[in-house]
């Protein structure tokens, strides 16, 4: 009777109990990382004196920060490739794609675990690999041969019935879904699919549902390994990769969605959030300034194909701005020599080379007060680089035929020839470098001036007597704490530098008064730290003094970095109680030493005369990590 979820995690599991919400860990045998968390990681791996790495393959993207407007970039990527062969890593170079992408087209496998330093990495979750996001030290830890804690999840069943119309697409399902779900109806859970309407989806169909099930909060998405895995292993020429799976049938979940694929609708995500969704029939007519197409969402050859097929023989508005994003150089070069390029370019696109780009903020960013149709995966606040533009989300499909006409448009309505599923890919390699183990101890790692060593944060007090630094609301995002975007993203190697954008588009005094006050807490509301798994949104408050974060929840993530560097994540016991806290407020809690499991704590609101309860749900383990100022010195004491 177990799901997929199930029989992966027993295969793997090396602590714990498989009862949900207990602590479990399990054995990985593949992560990734990019370039804009990868030098973090890396730099943790090199302070861990790790040799070479451990797991059955792993793997150093870059793809985040390739805008070369000065040599931080540059630098970065010298020393992930000679660190990457230092270790035994393999190194996908700049222009050979969007990790998600590639490693899906390259290496990901039914049944294997990922662990990734990027959220979407659950987009192998569409081979049937159970894949999760992480933050960096976690991906060195794992890297370094150790196995990755979590909590055992829920698993919530998506049962997909019938087959998607033409001009409806697997983004809309992953939409519909965020729609009925939200923005944290998927922390603590794994999304699994199911239904006759399973085998209808291509793998870059369903790796497009499950990269987005990051947006749920869910620690992972999983789709069965079936006949199409096989068919599509077998085009990428790794069929021996192929091994099915499926959950037995008689299989218990925690809940379950129906979805009817044959009725869906085209849909749309309206500013700022992924889960505030509407069918695209309420907002027709709407104009648009910009369409952006790609990201490791929808960049796959059928979404590029399918765009091609919309544009060919037609213009793109005068008004509008169309970018156009290959995923990987294997998709590029198989448009490239079909005509499909041709016919994007004849359109009037605008052709940006194979990586994230305008999603993470790197160039791209829309006129002032534009409405911008994207095809990624997120349209936080800001995250364009333009605060006042309005980002949505839709399909390749409506992002094409939108563009076209200046105003969105249901792409059902469009005349154009479906594309054909290729026969077999291209492959060439030849941009992944292979390490070589007996050559690697000859290979010096170059640092370039802006990769700093590594903040180490100091064991926890006894007792923390601060002033609040920030009081924010819900669904904030780690693009608010550590924003993204060609101005921060090529500090990501220099914490001191990068700590002066820290929550800088929600109080541009936050790293003043930190350095004025010393550090203190922070104040949130439900889902704090959602999106993105940079660690920067943990690593940077760590190294200005934050000592703990007082929330009505956290995403799974985040929560796993702040304990990483050592800041106490602590829940509001009574929710109300966030409501008699103000910036400034000084609050003392005391006793830290003595923090026991299913204990509450105590903190006393100083300038307030009043005192509240709050929950730090931590096991052992998280809190000897805490007390220890964080997992790396907690492995350094281990160590001694």
């Amino acid at each position: 009777m177990p799901t997929i979820t199930e029989k992966i995690i027993q295969k793997h599991l090396v602590e714990g109990v498989m009862e949900r919400g207990e602590p479990i860990a399990i054995r990985i045998d593949q992560t990734l990382t990019q370039d804009a968390t990868g030098t973090m990681a890396y730099l943790q791996l090199e302070a861990m004196g790790v040799d070479q790495v451990k797991t059955d393959l792993s793997i150093s993207y870059v793809d985040h920060n390739t805008l070369q407007s000065g040599f931080e970039n540059a630098d970065d990527h010298k020393y992930l490739q000679t660190v990457a062969m230092k270790h035994g890593v393999r190194f996908s170079r700049p222009g050979n794609g969007i990790c998600h992408q590639v490693h899906l087209e390259r290496f990901a496998k039914p049944g294997a675990t990922l662990l990734g330093s990027d959220s979407h990495t659950p987009t192998a979750g569409g081979m049937g690999a159970l894949a999760i996001g992480a933050g960096g030290l976690d991906v060195a830890c794992a890297m370094a041969g150790m196995p990755f804690h979590l909590n055992m999840p829920k698993i919530i069943n998506v049962r997909l019935h019938g087959a998607l119309t033409k001009g409806v697409s697997s983004k809309d399902i992953i939409l519909k879904v965020l729609q009925i779900l939200s923005v944290k109806g998927g922390v603590g859970n794994v999304i699994e699919y199911s239904g006759d309407g399973v085998r209808s989806l291509s793998i870059p169909q369903r790796a497009t549902i499950t990269n987005m099930g990051a947006e749920l909060g869910a620690t992972t998405s999983v789709f069965p390994s079936d006949e199409v895995t096989r068919d599509f292993l077998r085009k990428q020429h790794r069929e021996d990769a192929y091994e099915e799976l499926k959950a037995d049938a008689d299989a218990v979940y925690d809940a379950v969605i129906d979805i009817d694929l044959h009725t869906l609708e085209p849909m749309i995500a309206m500013p700022h959030s992924p889960d505030n969704v509407l069918p695209i029939s309420e907002v027709l007519g709407l104009k648009v300034d910009q369409v952006a197409i790609g990201s490791c969402t929808n960049s796959s050859y059928m979404d590029m194909m399918s765009v091609a097929a919309i544009l060919k023989n037609k213009t793109v508005d005068s008004n509008v701005s169309l970018v156009i994003s290959p995923g990987s150089r294997q998709v590029l070069n198989m448009i490239a020599k079909n005509g499909g390029l041709s016919d994007m370019i004849s359109a009037g696109a605008r052709i940006l080379e194979s990586t994230c780009g305008p999603c993470i903020g790197m160039g791209q960013s829309p006129i002032t007060n534009a409405l911008s149709l994207r095809t990624f995966n997120r349209n936080f606040y800001g995250r364009s680089g333009t605060l006042s533009a309005k980002v949505c989300l839709v399909s390749p499909e409506t992002a094409a035929a939108s563009a076209l006409t200046g105003y969105i448009v249901d792409p059902r309505t469009i005349d154009y020839e479906l594309p054909q599923e290729p026969q077999s890919f291209t492959i060439d390699d030849s941009m992944i470098i292979v390490p070589d183990a007996e050559t690697a101890a000859e290979i010096e790692v170059v640092r370039g001036p802006n990769i700093k060593p590594l903040p180490i944060n100091t064991p926890l007090e006894n007792s923390i007597d601060k002033k609040v630094m920030i009081k924010v609301d819900d669904n904030i995002t780690t693009d608010h704490i550590a924003p993204a975007g060609a101005k921060v993203l090529p500090y990501r190697s220099n914490i001191e530098k990068i700590s002066e954008f820290i929550f800088m588009n929600v109080k541009e005094s936050f790293h003043d008064d930190c350095l004025k006050y010393g550090g203190g807490f922070i104040i949130a509301g439900a889902n704090y730290g959602q999106g993105s798994s940079r660690e920067h949104a943990a690593l940077a408050p760590m190294y200005l003094g934050i000592k703990a974060v007082i929330a009505k929840s956290f995403a799974r993530i985040h929560r796993a970095n702040l304990i990483n560097f050592g800041i106490l994540p602590l829940t509001f016991c009574t929710e109300a109680d966030y409501d008699g806290i103000d910036e400034m407020d000084e609050l003392r809690i005391t006793n830290l030493k003595s923090l026991a499991e299913d204990t509450p704590v105590e903190v006393e609101n100083i300038t307030k005369n009043t005192c509240f309860q709050v929950a730090h749900n931590l096991t052992q383990r998280d809190i000897e990590t805490v007390l220890a100022g964080g997992t790396l010195n907690l492995i350094r004491q281990n160590q001694k």
